[in-house]
C-alpha cells in the first residue's frame, strides 16, 4: 500500500466504534467537516473535507452502528465508548510504513467535535497529521 493509501486509510478511519450505549446524538441530517493539517518533511497543504449523512434513531440504537468503516490494513487497538463520546487508538499498516492514530470525539446532542492525531512512519520520514472534526445536525432527513 503506497503512502497516499496509508494516509487515506488513516483519515477514513475517523471516528468509529460499535456503540455500546445510545450516543448523545440527535437523529437527523448531519454535516461533518474534517480539517487536516500535516507537518513533516514533505509539504502537504491543509485539507478540508465536508460530507452530509442521515443518522436515523435506529442507527443510534444498533450495536453495529459505526460512523465510518475501518479500512483494510487498519486495526482498532483500543476504544472506550460512552453516550458522551469515544476515545480510540488504531494502527494502519502498509508496505510503505504504518500510521498510529489517537482519536477523541465528543457527542453533544446536536453537535459533535473531536480531534484525531496521526503519526505516520514511512520511508519518506515521519509525518504528524492533526484532524479537527466538527459535526452539526442540520435538520430532519
Amino acid at each position: 500500500m503506497p503512502l497516499r493509501s496509508l494516509l487515506a486509510a488513516a483519515l477514513l478511519a475517523l471516528p468509529l466504534a460499535a456503540v455500546a450505549e445510545t450516543p448523545n446524538i440527535a437523529p437527523g441530517l448531519w454535516e461533518f467537516t474534517n480539517t487536516t493539517s500535516v507537518t513533516g518533511e514533505v509539504p502537504i497543504p491543509d485539507q478540508t473535507d465536508t460530507h452530509q449523512e442521515c443518522i436515523a434513531q435506529g442507527d443510534l440504537t444498533d450495536s453495529d452502528f459505526q460512523f465510518l468503516e475501518v479500512e483494510e490494513g487498519c486495526e482498532l487497538v483500543e476504544h472506550n465508548v460512552s453516550a458522551d463520546g469515544i476515545d480510540y487508538r488504531m494502527v494502519c499498516r502498509a508496505d510503505e510504513g504504518e500510521a498510529h492514530i489517537d482519536g477523541r470525539m465528543d457527542f453533544l446532542g446536536e453537535r459533535v467535535e473531536g480531534n484525531v492525531n496521526v503519526t505516520v512512519q514511512s520511508s519518506m520520514g515521519e509525518m504528524q497529521m492533526n484532524t479537527v472534526v466538527e459535526g452539526e445536525r442540520l435538520g430532519d432527513c
